[in-house]
C-alpha cells in the first residue's frame, strides 16, 4: 500500500507542474487533478410537486429537495453548494440546508398570490462544490422539473353582480322562479370562489329562494292586499362567508287585468269660490286589449238631499223672482215668519232653506186681503215640492193650496192638491163668469210626484188650458174634467195652505185633507203667467257638471247635458278621446256661500264590441264630490247711535234723517302663521273685507209701535226703485228687502226719515236695524239709535247759566274778560256789591256770545238736516235759549286775547281797552250777516273752541 501511494505523488507531479519554470503545465495538472478527484455529478429526482399557501414563503415540495453526489465523503467533490431555477422572474428561490446532506428548500422571495396565479412549473439543477474551496469545477446535476400549485386563504366575500333586482308578477298565481340573484367570489379556489347557498333576510315575507338564488312566491299574491314587495338577500360562498353586502329584490305585484277606469280618486275636495275643477284629469279607461267598437259613459252628480234639489240660492222667494226677471205683484204664499207675515209662525220650517215641512197635521190660513177673491183667467202657481207615497191602503187627498168657503158650505173654488201620486189642480168658475159646462179639474200622472225628491212645478193658467212645467219640462194634462159653475153667494172664502178649510156639513169647523211632504216657495201671480226664461231661471242649480275646452274634445265625441247639468252623457269609438274627454269633465258651483257637504258621483259605461250588444262589463266609478265649508262673513253695521235734535225739525216736512252716516261693513277671518317657520307662536286671525249681497234690512222700533195719528218713517220710492229694492211699511218698523250689494242699503238707508208732528209729548225714540243675507243665513248685529228732542220750554236762563258754571273743562278754553273800568273801580272802592256786579256783568255777556254762537248752529243743523253729528255729544240744541241782551252792556263781549292768561290782560286793560271794544263791535257785526259771506281762521278757530259735550246735561 505504502508503495502504491509513493508511485501517485511522483505521477500526480509529473502530471501537474514538472519545475517551477513552467506555469502552463500547472493548470493543466490542477485540472487533471481536479477531474480525477470530482469524478461524479451530483443526483437529484427528476420531478417535484409543491404546495405553498398563499401570503406564505413555505413551499411543501414532494419528494423533499436532497441532492446526492458519489464523490462522497469527499471535500467539495462530495458536497453540494448550490440550487440553481431556471426561469424568468420567478417568485420563487432554493436554498441549501446542508451541504454534506445535499439538504435544501424551495421558498418565496415576494408574496404569492392565489388570485394572480395558481400554478408554478420551472427546471431546478443542483451543484456539487467542485474540487477544491474556490468553487472551481463544478458539477451540475441533470435538470428536474419543479411543478408547484397555490393554496388558496377565503379572504374574499361573495358579491352580487347586480345592487337591485326589479320583477313583476301577476296576482293570484304561483312562481317556479320570479327571477334568479347571482352572486360571485374573487378567491381562486373552487372550494372559496364558488356560492354555495343563498338566504333572504327579510323576515315574514311569502318568498323563498334557492341555492342557485332562483326566488318563488309561496302562496298567491295580492295586488289589492299588497301592491309590491322589497326583500333583502345575501349570498354565502363554500367556506360559509357571508356576502359584504345585501341585495335588495323588488316584486311589483300586477292586478290580473280587469277592464275598468284607473287612476281616480274617490274623494274630490271643493273649495268655495275656486270656479271649475276637474274631477278626474288623469282617469283612463283599461280595456285588456279588447277589442271595442263604441263607447258610452254616463257622469251622474247626486244632489236630491243638498237643499231643494241642488245648491240653490237661498234668498226670499221674492228676490229670486226679481234677480230672474220675473214680473212684479208676486205673492208669497209661505214667507219667512214675521211680524207681517204671521200665519207661518207655527209651521214646521227648515230655516237654512225656509223650507216648511208639513206632517199631517198642521195647516196655514192666509189672511184676507193677501190673495185677490177671484183670480183671472191668468195667472200662475209655483212651488217647490218633496213628497213621496201617500200613506195608508186608502190613499185621500193631499191638499197644497185651496180656496173653499170659510163657512155654512163646503165648496172648494180653486185648490191644488196630490191625490194617489197624480197633481190635481181645480178651478171652479162663478155662475157670473160663465154659465156652461167648462174645464175643472187637470191632472197630471207623474212619477216625480212620489219619488221623495225636490222638485220645481209652475202652473200656467190661461183658461181654459193650463200647462204645468215641472223642472223646466213642459207636462200637458193627461184628464181634464169638466164642471158645473159655482153658484153664486156672499160666503166669504179662506185660502189655505197644507191643508183645506172645511166650513160647512161639519159640526166645528176645521182643517181637513192634511199635505204630507215639504215646500218651498209656494207663490201665486195673479192676472199674468211666468215665461219659460223666468221658470228656467228659478229652478235652475247653482251647481253641476262642466266641461272644460269644449273644443279640445275632438269630432267623435257626441255629449249631451240634461237641464240641471248634473248628469252627463258622452260617446265615442276611441277610447284614447273618451278618456281625455272624461279628463275635462269639471265640477262647479257658483255660489258665493255654497252649501257644504258630500255630493255623490257615479261614472257608469257601457261598452260594445265587434257584432255583440254589450261584450265587457266595466264597474261603476263610485266617487263623491266635498265642497268644504265656506269662510262665514261677520255683517257689522255702524254709525251715530244717539243724537239730540230740535223740536221743530220733527215737525218739518223732511223730519229726521234717523242714519245719515251708517256703514255696513262684512269681514271674514283670515288664519296667518307666523313669519318664521320653526317658530312655535300661535297663528293670528287678521280681519279682511268681505264684498257680498244682502237680501234685507228691518228698521224695527222699539219701546211700542209708532202712533199712525202723530209720528211715521219715511223713504222716498225713487230710492228704492233706482237701487232695485222694494219695502214694506209698517207702525212696528220699515222692512227693505231685495238682492242688492251693501253699498245699495247703505245709500237706501242713509235716507230713512223719521217724522213727529206732535213732538212735545215725545222724550225719545228708539230703533234697531238688523240686516241679513241668504235670507236669514248670515245676519248682523243689532244697531240701536236713540233720537231724543230738545224743548223749548224745559230749560231756563237761570238753568242754562248754572249749567255752564259747573263744566269747568270747557270753561278752561274760554275766558270771560271783565270791563276796564269795572276792574279800576273794584281796585279803589272794593265792597261786595261791586264784586257782584262785575260778576253778573261778565256772565251775562258770556251767555249773550253763546246765544249767538247757538242760533248759527242751528241754523246749519236746518239747512244740513242730512249731515251725521260727528259725535252724539257734540249735538247741540239752542233753541231752549232765552236771550236777554243788557243794553248799558252792549260794547262788551268777549275778550279777543284767548290765549293770553288772565294775570297778562290785567296789565294791559287800560291800554288794550279801545281795541277790544273795537273788536267786540266787528265781530258782533259778522256774526248778524248771512251764511254766505266766509268766516276767517280766528273765527273758526274760536267757533271750534265754543262746541262741547251737552250729554251731561238734565234737558
Amino acid at each position: 500500500m505504502l508503495s502504491g501511494r509513493l508511485y501517485w505523488v511522483p505521477l500526480l507531479l509529473a502530471l501537474g507542474v514538472g519545475s517551477g519554470s513552467g506555469g502552463g503545465g500547472d493548470s493543466r495538472q490542477r485540472r487533471l487533478f481536479a477531474a480525477k478527484v470530482n469524478k461524479h455529478k451530483p443526483w437529484i429526482e427528476t420531478s417535484y410537486h409543491g404546495v405553498i399557501t398563499e401570503n406564505n414563503d413555505t413551499v411543501i415540495l414532494d419528494p423533499p429537495l436532497v441532492a446526492l453526489d458519489k464523490d462522497a465523503p469527499v471535500p467539495f467533490a462530495g458536497e453540494i453548494c448550490a440550487f440553481k431555477i431556471h426561469g424568468q422572474e420567478l417568485p420563487f428561490e432554493a436554498v441549501v440546508l446542508n451541504k454534506t446532506s445535499g439538504e435544501g428548500r424551495l421558498r418565496a422571495r415576494s408574496p404569492i398570490d392565489c388570485e394572480l396565479q395558481k400554478e408554478y412549473t420551472f427546471i431546478i439543477q443542483a451543484y456539487d462544490c467542485g474540487a477544491g474551496p474556490r468553487e472551481t469545477a463544478w458539477k451540475k446535476s441533470h435538470k428536474a422539473v419543479v411543478h408547484i400549485q397555490v393554496k388558496d386563504v377565503n379572504e374574499f366575500a361573495p358579491t352580487f353582480k347586480e345592487p337591485a333586482y326589479k320583477a313583476v308578477v301577476t296576482e293570484g298565481k304561483i312562481y317556479d322562479s320570479i327571477l334568479q340573484v347571482e352572486a360571485v367570489d374573487e378567491d381562486c379556489s373552487p372550494q372559496y370562489s364558488q356560492i354555495c347557498n343563498y338566504e333572504i333576510v327579510t323576515t315574514d315575507v311569502p318568498f323563498a329562494i334557492d341555492r342557485n338564488g332562483n326566488i318563488r312566491n309561496t302562496e298567491k299574491l295580492s295586488y289589492d292586499k299588497q301592491h309590491q314587495y322589497e326583500i333583502l338577500v345575501t349570498a354565502y360562498d363554500c367556506g360559509q362567508k357571508p356576502a359584504a353586502q345585501d341585495t335588495l329584490v323588488q316584486v311589483d305585484v300586477k292586478p290580473v287585468c280587469k277592464p275598468g277606469w284607473q287612476d281616480w280618486t274617490k274623494r274630490i275636495e271643493y273649495q268655495p269660490g275656486s270656479g271649475s275643477m276637474a274631477l278626474f284629469p288623469s282617469i283612463h279607461l283599461e280595456m285588456c286589449d279588447g277589442a271595442v267598437s263604441s263607447l258610452q259613459i254616463v257622469a251622474e252628480l247626486q244632489t236630491n238631499y243638498i237643499g231643494k234639489g241642488c245648491d240653490r240660492e237661498t234668498y226670499s222667494e221674492k228676490s229670486l223672482q226679481k234677480l230672474c226677471g220675473a214680473s212684479s205683484g208676486i205673492i208669497d204664499l209661505l214667507p219667512s215668519p214675521s211680524a207681517a207675515t204671521n200665519w207661518t209662525a207655527g209651521l214646521l220650517v227648515d230655516s237654512s232653506e225656509m223650507i216648511f215641512k208639513f206632517d199631517g197635521r198642521q195647516g196655514a190660513k192666509i189672511p184676507d186681503g193677501i190673495v185677490p177673491k177671484n183670480l183671472t183667467d191668468q195667472f200662475t202657481i209655483t212651488m217647490w215640492m218633496k213628497h213621496g207615497p201617500s200613506p195608508g191602503v186608502r190613499a185621500e187627498k193631499e191638499t197644497i193650496l185651496c180656496n173653499s168657503d170659510k163657512t155654512e158650505m163646503n165648496r172648494h173654488h180653486y185648490a191644488l192638491y196630490v191625490h194617489n201620486c197624480r197633481l190635481v189642480f181645480l178651478l171652479r168658475k162663478d155662475f157670473d163668469q160663465a154659465d156652461t159646462f167648462r174645464p175643472a179639474e187637470f191632472h197630471w200622472k207623474l212619477d216625480q210626484i212620489c219619488d221623495k225628491e225636490w222638485h220645481y212645478y209652475v202652473i200656467n193658467v190661461e183658461f181654459p188650458v193650463v200647462t204645468l212645467y215641472m223642472d223646466g219640462a213642459t207636462y200637458e194634462p193627461y184628464l181634464v174634467t169638466n164642471d158645473w159653475p159655482i153658484h153664486p153667494s156672499h160666503i166669504a172664502m179662506q185660502l189655505t195652505v197644507g191643508a183645506c178649510w172645511q166650513g160647512g156639513e161639519v159640526t166645528k169647523p176645521r182643517f181637513a185633507q192634511f199635505f204630507h211632504g215639504s215646500l218651498a216657495s209656494l207663490t201665486i201671480r195673479p192676472g199674468k203667467m211666468e215665461s219659460q226664461k223666468v221658470i228656467s231661471c228659478l229652478q235652475a242649480c247653482k251647481e253641476g257638471l262642466d266641461i272644460n275646452s269644449l273644443e279640445s274634445l275632438g269630432q267623435g265625441i257626441k255629449y249631451h247635458f240634461n237641464p240641471s247639468q248634473s248628469i252627463l252623457v258622452m260617446e265615442g269609438d276611441d277610447i284614447g278621446n273618451i278618456n281625455r274627454a272624461l279628463q275635462k269633465v269639471s265640477y262647479i258651483n257658483s255660489r258665493q256661500f255654497p252649501t257644504a257637504g258630500v255630493r255623490r258621483l257615479k261614472v257608469s259605461s257601457k261598452v260594445q264590441c265587434f257584432g255583440e250588444d254589450v261584450c265587457i262589463s266595466i264597474p261603476e266609478v263610485d266617487a263623491y264630490v266635498m265642497v268644504l265649508q265656506a269662510i262665514e262673513p261677520r255683517i257689522t253695521l255702524r254709525g251715530t247711535d244717539h243724537f239730540w235734535r230740535p223740536a221743530a225739525q220733527f215737525e218739518s216736512a223732511r223730519g229726521v234723517t234717523l242714519f245719515p252716516d251708517i256703514k255696513i261693513v262684512s269681514t271674514f277671518a283670515k288664519t296667518e302663521a307666523p313669519g318664521d317657520v320653526k317658530t312655535t307662536a300661535p297663528k293670528s286671525e287678521v280681519l279682511e273685507e268681505m264684498l257680498h249681497n244682502l237680501d234685507f234690512c228691518d228698521i224695527l222700533v222699539i219701546g211700542g209701535d209708532l202712533d199712525p195719528r202723530q209720528e211715521c218713517l219715511e223713504l222716498n220710492h225713487s230710492e228704492l226703485h233706482q237701487r232695485h229694492l222694494d219695502a214694506t211699511n209698517s207702525t212696528a218698523g220699515y222692512s227693505i228687502y231685495g238682492v242688492g250689494s251693501m253699498s245699495r242699503y247703505e245709500q237706501v238707508l242713509h235716507h230713512i226719515r223719521y217724522r213727529n208732528w206732535r213732538p212735545a209729548s215725545l222724550e225719545a225714540r228708539r230703533f234697531r236695524i238688523k240686516c241679513s243675507e241668504l235670507n236669514g243665513r248670515y245676519t248682523s248685529n243689532e244697531f240701536n239709535l236713540e233720537v231724543s228732542v230738545l224743548h223749548e220750554d224745559r230749560v231756563s236762563d237761570k238753568e242754562h247759566v248754572n249749567h255752564l258754571i259747573v263744566q269747568p273743562p270747557f270753561l278752561q278754553s274760554v275766558h270771560h274778560p271783565e270791563s276796564r273800568s269795572s276792574i279800576r273801580r273794584s281796585s279803589v272802592v272794593p265792597s261786595i256789591a261791586t264784586v257782584v256786579i262785575i260778576i253778573s256783568v261778565c256772565m251775562l255777556v258770556f251767555v249773550v256770545a253763546m246765544g249767538v254762537y247757538r242760533v248759527r248752529i242751528a241754523h246749519q243743523h236746518f239747512i244740513q238736516e242730512t249731515e251725521a253729528a260727528k259725535e252724539s255729544e257734540m249735538d247741540w240744541d239752542d233753541s231752549a235759549l232765552t236771550i236777554t241782551v243788557n243794553p248799558m252792556e252792549k260794547h262788551e263781549g268777549p275778550g279777543h286775547g284767548e290765549d293770553e292768561t288772565e294775570g297778562e290782560e290785567e296789565e294791559e286793560a287800560e291800554e288794550d281797552m279801545s281795541s277790544s271794544s273795537g273788536s267786540d263791535d266787528s265781530e258782533e257785526e259778522e256774526e248778524e250777516e248771512g251764511t254766505g259771506r266766509g268766516r276767517h281762521g280766528q273765527n273758526g278757530a274760536r267757533q271750534a273752541q265754543l262746541e262741547w259735550d251737552d250729554s251731561t246735561l238734565p234737558y
